[in-house]
């Protein structure tokens, strides 16, 4: 049975254990800017911490680009072959969740590669915002984050001429804001 990587950005708390221990894991040292994994933050509001990891594509776009033909897929996993690559960087332009990295202390580019099947990442999440689930569960991960994103689309702060104002997206309908209203 196959499995994959899946994030649940609602429990992410930015705690970033996962990148330590992908770090360590894989380069034996502790520094976060060497993982295979990233906590992206979004400020001021709303708050946003996601773990971005490789979704190993059946079809990845960064090895269609790459000219040394350096990158492949086993069993699954999108894996860089070192010995292959010249680091000219296509890959990660090419990847559309941002998920190859570089650092000026590796060589080449670098990504997820599952950590030979127990991600270190999913198995020290605290928060269990990274899942290593099967395959053909996905579905209902996704389900569920869009269900959490529209759950939190509900309502939005923001400020209007220095005012603090609320936009609740489910009186919309109701509450005289439609566009066919004439209120300016």
């Amino acid at each position: 049975m196959r499995k994959k990587l899946t994030v649940i950005p609602e429990r992410c708390s930015g705690c970033r254990v996962c990148e330590l221990v992908c770090a360590i894991a894989h380069t034996g040292v502790n520094n976060p800017k060497k993982a295979r994994i990233k906590i992206i933050s979004l400020y001021p509001h709303p708050v946003i911490k996601m773990p971005i990891v490789c979704e190993q594509c059946k079809k990845p776009k960064c090895r269609d680009v790459c000219p040394t033909d350096a990158i492949v897929v086993n069993d699954g996993v999108v894996t860089i072959l070192e010995d292959k690559c010249i680091s000219c960087h296509a890959c990660i332009s090419a990847c559309p969740t941002g998920a190859i990295f570089i650092h000026e202390d590796i060589d080449t580019p670098f990504k997820c590669d599952l950590c030979g099947g127990d991600p270190e990442c999913a198995r020290a999440c605290p928060k269990k915002a990274i899942l290593y689930i099967p395959e053909h569960t996905l579905g209902q991960s996704h389900r569920l984050k869009a269900a959490l994103q529209y759950a939190h689309m509900q309502e939005v702060e923001y400020y209007e001429k220095g005012v603090k104002k609320k936009l609740r997206y489910a009186e919309i309908e109701t509450g005289g804001t439609r566009g066919d209203n004439n209120e300016n």
